[in-house]
Order: structure tokens, then sequence, then C-alpha cells
């Protein structure tokens, strides 16, 4: 469905400026007695928000199609495992929380960062709409509702347990096509003295290290600090602190109150703030600079790989993660190029990439057939990844990384 107005505040004047083509749905991926199959192909296009400065994608699958059955789980990765414990440290302690306050998680996947919080004796729920991950994270004790969040399911989770200390919402919010209701939601259910932790990619280093490969259709909106201020105090809510941090190509954590609460406004805040305005992001003109830079970070990729190619080097490829569906599927980059790729999670292996159906297979295979290049769709991963595949890479393998531009990892 085509949007025409903008997520946060409702503006018409929607600004196109790049365009990656129509794509397969990123995360779905394809059993190979269904290769032959039409697949569902969207187009996949980006506009900036002229009145807020929101940067968005100006199309809509129904998220039921999206995330009722979902293949990425957090814990098959051992940064994200250390960084739900760092979470979970850092705000128990700087918030307080006791024995038997309520953390709540909204799209909280198989509850990776709830059970880190549980280690502190409080209690845990979460909100996860994806059948298959909430099924298997309450068979592992993290009580887990299997529904999308929004102002109902608050409502919901207020009367059952009371309201909530802590309300995280990791890397969702970019998910979310009702904004205003899911934030709506955070005002129901968030008790008179919490707080909300919202974690989202920053809209600054997405544009710096020009990490297009970052939108999909999951991925509706790319965040600045500024305008997640626009959308919380439409609803009565306040920054309270931001962290930047280097997970996932650069995200910053935000917490949130609501208005008059009991904390005080941290300086970081108004610093970033002040360094977005610096950076205009706001403004058309950098968006289309960034959409050549995209161009051409596409035609030096594909020249790199069919270098390769010619001078006989053998290929493949490291992660299936949805931005690597992207940039496969606008770098037209198929089994013809990588013959295969291989992935960590098991949820993956057997099954071919949606769109150009390059075959997934168990991370040993590198060791089986030591290519000489991996190209590495996964780069936000990249030193988990190599202390993984030391071996690979002591035996002469070599990672190509794509973003910002195709090049060697030491």
């Amino acid at each position: 469905m085509k949007v025409t107005q903008c997520r946060v505040c409702d503006s018409r004047d929607l600004q196109p400026f790049l365009d990656l083509g129509c794509t397969a749905l990123a995360n779905s991926f394809v059993h190979p007695d269904r290769a032959g199959h039409d697949e569902p192909q969207f187009p996949l296009r980006v506009v900036l928000c002229a009145g807020c400065g929101l940067v968005q994608i100006d199309e809509e699958v129904p998220p039921e199609t999206l995330f009722k059955h979902y293949i990425y789980v957090s814990g098959t990765s051992d940064l994200i495992l250390a960084h739900a414990k760092s979470l979970a440290a850092q705000f128990t302690q700087r918030y307080g929380l006791k024995k038997g306050d309520l953390v709540l998680e909204a799209a909280s996947n198989d509850g990776t960062v709830l059970k880190a919080f549980q280690q502190y004796s409080v209690r845990t729920v979460g909100i996860e709409p994806a059948e298959n991950i909430a099924a298997d994270a309450n068979t592992q004790g993290i009580e887990t509702l299997c529904e999308f969040f929004n102002v109902a399911t608050a409502e919901k989770v207020r009367e059952r347990y009371g309201p909530a200390k802590v309300i995280l919402a990791r890397h969702v919010l970019a998910h979310v096509a009702d904004l205003h209701g899911f934030v709506k939601g955070f005002t129901v259910v968030l008790d008179k003295d919490g707080v909300g932790v919202v974690e989202v990619p920053h809209l600054v280093p997405y544009y710096t290290n020009l990490e297009y490969d970052t939108i999909y259709h999951e991925h509706l909106c790319y965040f600045s600090l500024r305008v997640l201020k626009t959308l919380f105090g439409r609803f009565g809510m306040e920054l309270v602190d931001v962290q930047e941090v280097p997970i996932h190509g650069g995200c910053i954590v935000v917490t949130v109150q609501h208005r008059g609460g009991p904390h005080q406004a941290s300086p970081a805040v108004a610093d970033l703030l002040q360094r977005e305005a610096q950076a205009g992001l706001d403004r058309l003109e950098p968006w289309l600079d960034f959409a050549r830079r995209v161009s051409w970070s596409k035609t030096a990729l594909l020249g790199e790989i069919d270098r390769l190619r010619a001078s006989g080097r053998k290929l493949a490829g490291y992660g299936a993660p949805a931005k690597g569906m992207t940039l496969l599927s606008y770098c037209g980059i198929g089994p013809e190029r990588i013959p295969y790729l291989v992935d960590k999670s098991p949820h993956k292996q057997g099954l071919l990439t949606p769109g150009h159906h390059i075959p997934i297979r168990r991370p040993e295979k590198l060791l089986e057939d030591q290519p000489d290049v991996v190209l590495l769709l996964a780069w936000n991963f990249t030193p988990e990844i190599a202390v993984q595949q030391a071996e690979y890479r002591r035996r002469g393998g070599r990672f190509l990384l794509p973003i910002p531009v195709a090049h060697y990892w030491n």
C-alpha cells in the first residue's frame, strides 16, 4: 500500500530521493521445493518528510504478512547477548529497579533481553507478534504474549500485571506503521515514575556510512533524535537521556518518561540534538547525494566481484540478514556471482534467499571449501564473525565488506 503522509507529523510533503526497485520481502526465505513459484515483490522507495525530517519508505506491507511467522532470533549472536546483559545491568542500577518491579518489552523476540533482566529478580513480560518465536520464548520461561504492541495490548498488560517501571522497545519502532498508537501504548502502561527505553539505528551514521542495505519493507522509518523528540512529545512524553552505541552500524538508546517525571534530562540529549542540526539531514540535498553514493557503491561492489570471478577466485557469502537481502536485490547478485551463503542461524540453513535464491549453508562449509573471498553481508557483526572464522582467515581467506564501498577487512 502506498503511503502518502508522514507517520510522525502527518505532513503530505514527502520528498522522494532513493528508489531501490521492487524486491521480495527480506525475511521470506524460500524452501528449495518452492523455488519455481512466484514470490510477491513490493516497491522499495525512500522519502524525506519536509515537515519533521523523518526518513521513511512510502510503502506498507501488512504487518501480519511480515511478522506473524518470523525467522530472525536475537539469541544466535554473541554480540547481542553481551549487549542485553549490559542494558539490564545499566538500567536496573540507574533507575533503582527492585524485586518484583515489572519490565515490559515490546517486540521481545526470543526474550534474550528479558532473560538478562530476570537475573535481577524483576518480573518480565514480553509482547511478541511472531507465533513461532513467542512460543519458543514461553518454553524458555519468559512469559510472552503473542500480540502486536498497541493501546489495547498496553491496557491488557496494565490490568493483568500492573504498571511497568521499564518499557523496552529495541529495534521495533522502525517496524511500526502506527507510531502514534505504539507511543500511546507507552503512556497507558508506563508507571508515573517509570521510563521507556527505545533503541533505534541512528540517522547520522546511517547517512555517513551509507547504510542503504538497512532499507527493507520491515524498516518503515529511519530516526533522528529530533524526530523521536517530536513523536514522543505529541503524547506527553519527554526525552531523559540518549546513548550512542556502535551495535548494528550505529544506534541510539533513548530514555523517555512522562512529561514532568522525576528524572532530569541528561546533557547528552541537547548535545546530540545540536550535532544533528549541524548535519542538516532534515534537508533534501544531503539525501540526493546519499542516493548518488548508493549508485556508486553498487558499481564498485559489482566491479570487484566480477574482477574476482574473472581471475578464477572462488567466492561465497557470510550471513543472510535482512539487510543483505536488500543489497543482493539492488545489486543484482544471484548464485551466478555468489554460489552460496553461510549463516549461523539453523532457521535459515537449507533455505534459499528471497528473490535471488542463493542457497544458505552452515558456517562450517567455509572451511570445507575455503573460498578465496567471502562477501560479508552481516558486516555489522564483523568482529564477532572474524573470531568465529579465525581458521578460515588463517588459511588465507579474506572478507569483502560491501558498505559504504567495497573494501577488504584487515
